[in-house]
């Protein structure tokens, strides 16, 4: 079974299992299709976090294909700049592309295809065009003002003809197919073996041409930015070949015979799993699935949880024990009263005292492109003419015939994020704009450390065995979404399908992950295909309820092992989500 956000992604998936790929295979080519078909919500100059099941060694693992903050990515060197909240758009948010070594850390332990088989899918899209979704358009034509005035490399792109591309037509990027063309071209040269070419693969990006090229386009170019102004970047090739993938134990979670599973918190993941250490003391059946007492509680624990976010979580020592602690959550949990809290409440863990940014007072004016595209700079949902949401991100999930199971998350190096290198075909991503000008923070702008990403897959177990792995494009909003999905699982009785499709609600109340990092205190967005009383009753209750389109919140997907059958479900909304499997 493969299910992800495109429909592309989700057959290529397929057809490396029906070849007889493992999962791993699978996920990798679906990974690199999602940079071609979804080049608005991912590109190969992104990151990916991974979480896997491997059915050989009875475990799960996380693949952190996240890349960190350049040497010369100092406090001191954007305050020099004039700078109190770093960029959303341009060279100087770039961190290392870990995308790439990510894919290849999982393809190299995990899978068995070689790197000219698991590409070759990519590389024919990229060279002879994938249907231009009407989302890609649309991105394309928000920014093209500023690609034509400003980034000269992004137009010649992606402005085919110096126009727009219209949704359905054909939209290739020779150049990406290139340079994919050139890895294999010469890992292939370099050795005869899976493994050794692998290896030549991530030494070409990391130490190669693509280096040399990403280096070069950083240290001798100057670009506009979200800020205003022209600035050039910090990453250098010592940076691109100092970094490598690695792999990690991840965090758990026991909840009701469940055992979630997610990133360390160098990603948002364990928010999901304080959500249910909140929820553990709770008697969401009695309430009733998505009764008022049901939405306004996991809400207000969403507050809660996300607060702790905010003041503890970064690629620091943070003490993860302590927020999970059963003690420490009940405490939290009598926070939680009968109407809608609109403050930030961070905890102390452990009897540490919390720590919050301070928000900047920027007065850059609204601009297309900057932060994540699911929300804009006021941290509104942004929609399209039929009310459905972009999402900012990609996913897919993967479990094949022998029970190996996949979640990933590939994210960043959008097309809008920064310019083209046109020597390579893809921009570099903006994650850095995700860490804090602020000293002593855990997740404070120092070299070598990986951003606080909002990008979390997510694995669980179900009576101790492999049960389910699925996740969700959408920013701040995908610990919830997900947890939604989780909890329709858990407590609402559906199945993978209609819990995906069951009405979904997320809170803007938190600080934003992304520039310029607002938050929206009480603001609770709804579909509107929830229950008219229960929107009334939240209300009453003190949310700022802001009611969407029906269809228009979460683009999860899913794979499951359930019963002795393999099962897996895709998102309706935005119609390019897709399941397939046999």
């Amino acid at each position: 079974m493969v299910a992800g956000t495109h429909w592309l992604a989700s057959a290529t998936g397929m057809s490396v299992l029906e070849r007889g790929g493992n999962a791993f295979d699978a996920a990798v080519a679906a990974g690199f299709v999602l940079q071609v078909a979804e080049p608005h919500l991912n590109g190969p100059g992104g990151e990916v976090p991974i979480l896997l099941w491997s059915e050989a060694e009875q475990k799960t693992h996380v693949v952190c294909g996240q890349g960190v903050a350049p040497a010369a990515a100092t406090i001191e060197r954007f305050r020099e700049l004039g700078l109190d909240v770093v960029p959303g758009t341009g060279l100087l948010a770039a961190t290392v592309p870990g995308a790439f070594g990510g894919w290849m850390l999982l393809l190299e332990r995990w899978g068995t295809w070689r790197l000219a088989d698991v590409l070759a899918p990519a590389i024919h899209y990229a060279e002879h065009g994938v249907p231009v979704l009407e989302r890609v358009a649309a991105t394309i034509a928000a920014v093209e003002g500023m690609f034509t005035a400003d980034w000269p490399t992004s137009a010649t792109t992606w402005l085919p003809g110096g126009r727009v591309p219209e949704p359905g037509s054909r939209l290739a990027n020779p150049v990406l197919a290139a340079t994919y063309r050139r890895i294999v071209a010469e890992a292939e040269a370099a050795s005869g073996t899976r493994e050794g070419q692998l290896a030549a693969a991530r030494h070409t990006w990391y130490e190669g041409f693509v280096a040399e090229a990403i280096a070069g386009f950083s240290a001798t170019t100057a670009w506009r930015d979200s800020s205003g102004e022209v600035h050039g970047g910090l990453l250098t090739g010592d940076d691109l070949a100092g970094w490598s993938a690695t792999t990690e134990e991840p965090v758990s979670f026991g909840y009701r015979g469940h055992t979630v599973y997610k990133t360390g918190p160098w990603g948002q993941g364990p928010v999901f799993l304080q959500q249910l250490a909140l929820l553990d003391g709770v008697d969401l059946d009695a309430m009733g699935y998505l009764s008022a007492d049901y939405v306004h509680t996991v809400t207000e624990a969403a507050k809660l949880a996300f607060a702790d976010r905010e003041a503890w979580y970064g690629d620091a020592d943070v003490p993860l024990a302590d927020l999970l602690d059963p003690a420490y959550n009940a405490a939290r949990r009598a926070l939680i009263g009968s109407r809608a809290s609109l403050d930030l409440r961070p905890g102390s863990p452990g009897g540490r005292e919390p720590r919050l940014p301070v928000l900047p007072g920027t007065t850059v004016p609204a601009q297309e492109g900057v932060g994540e595209p699911t929300v804009d700079t006021a941290g509104l949902e942004r929609t399209l003419s039929d009310g459905q949401v972009r999402g900012d991100t990609c996913h897919v999930d993967v479990v094949d015939r022998w029970g190996n199971m996949v979640s990933a998350t590939p994210s960043g190096g959008w097309l809008q994020s920064s310019p083209t290198i046109p020597a390579l075909g893809f921009c570099l991503g903006t994650r850095a704009q995700m860490f804090w000008l602020q000293e002593g923070l855990p997740a404070s702008l120092r070299p070598g450390a990986r951003p606080r990403t909002t990008l979390s897959p997510s694995f669980a177990l179900k009576d101790g065995r492999p049960w389910l792995a699925f996740g969700t494009p959408g920013g701040d909003q995908q610990d919830q979404w997900s947890l939604n999905f989780f909890l329709a699982l858990v407590h609402g009785g559906l199945n993978l399908q209609e819990a995906i499709d069951a009405p979904m609600f997320h809170s803007e109340h938190f600080p934003s992950s992304f520039f310029p990092r607002g938050s929206r205190p009480g603001v609770l967005h709804v579909e509107e295909r929830l229950d008219p009383g229960v929107v009334a009753e939240l209300r009453r209750r003190g949310h700022e309820v802001e009611v969407q389109g029906p269809w228009s919140l979460g683009r999860l997907s899913a794979v499951a092992r359930d019963g002795g059958f393999l099962k897996a479900a895709a998102n309706p909304r935005g119609a390019q989500g897709y399941a397939a499997g046999r």
